[in-house]
């Protein structure tokens, strides 16, 4: 049984990581910062992303809720039941994408109202994986991952699907397109705020690779980027990007890794940029939260 946690969870720091490189002149990192472990009252956290005002909605997903985060009132229940979601994304200022893999669907979710409307809950007929994580492109295409993770809340589980595809949901909603289907096991997945370019973690192969964005939701220069996978991702207005799995590792635009934060959890599964100066890395990692003071801003 999973114990349900309260509506309103109180703002804890416990401890602090000394990061494993210094904060020379130009660091990423803020001059002072420390990593601060904000609450560790969840049960599995994932999918974190930020809305117009810095908030951060992220999923505690074996409890089943989205919850939000913000400087000013810590953290709050945004929704129960909420699908299992995992990877979320704001369509626009109102509107929340959830990968709800209770029943392998994508939601898009109204933030007033609460309203859902199923998106997606199939391909040509079959029943998808358990759709991951995603990325909105510049006309409001919807780029999301679909690897099979056996959930154990599934009532009679079937890989319907053989391949673990990569997805372009057209804007509209009209049509879903098959973006990559040469992956092992892709899951994290960032783009970048021109449009351009695309990054696919594949944690299946233990590689990430990077692709350039033709429109219409054509994949093409499909290229490694770096020889780690990772589960959820980010990146920043420099075009760094920020893998998960051991900590934090961040690679620049040239997949030069330049930082390494780590944690004291077994497993870090998402990151985001959040606040309201949208310099504050925000950390899922098992049943906890942390935080570090950056000196670059994340891309919205």
């Amino acid at each position: 049984m999973i114990m349900q946690a309260p509506k309103v969870f109180k703002l804890i720091m416990v401890i602090t990581i000394a990061l494993s490189c210094q904060q020379k002149p130009g660091s990423i990192v803020a001059k002072k910062a420390q990593l601060i472990r904000q609450s560790d009252e969840f049960t599995f956290t994932e999918g974190p992303t930020t809305d117009k005002n810095g908030n951060v909605y992220f999923t505690d997903q074996p409890s089943n809720r989205i919850i939000r985060w913000n400087t000013d009132d810590g953290f709050t229940v945004f929704m129960e039941n909420a699908g299992r979601s995992n990877g979320l994304f704001f369509l626009n200022e109102t509107e929340l994408l959830a990968c709800a893999d209770e029943k392998n669907e994508l939601w898009l979710i109204n933030t007033e109202t609460k309203e859902i409307k199923i998106l997606v809950d199939n391909f040509e007929g079959k029943k998808l994986n358990g759709p991951n994580d995603m990325w909105v492109d510049k006309s409001g295409g919807i780029y999301f991952t679909d690897p099979y993770y056996e959930r154990d809340y599934w009532e009679n589980p079937e890989q319907v699907i053989e391949k673990q595809n990569v997805y372009y949901l057209t804007p509209g909603f009209s049509q879903v397109l098959v973006a990559d289907s040469q992956l092992v096991q892709p899951n994290g997945i960032i783009g970048t705020p021109d449009g351009k370019t695309l990054y696919v973690a594949d944690i299946g192969d233990k590689k990430t690779y990077r692709y350039t964005i033709n429109g219409k939701g054509l994949l093409t220069n499909r290229t490694l980027f770096c020889n780690m996978g990772s589960d959820g991702m980010t990146i920043d207005e420099q075009g760094n990007v920020y893998l998960t799995g051991d900590g934090v590792t961040v690679f620049d635009k040239n997949g030069k890794q330049i930082m390494h934060i780590p944690n004291k959890e077994n497993w870090t599964a998402n990151v985001t940029f959040g606040g309201k100066e949208n310099k504050t890395l925000f950390i899922t990692a098992m049943g906890a939260i942390y935080t570090l003071e950056m000196n670059v801003k994340g891309v919205r």
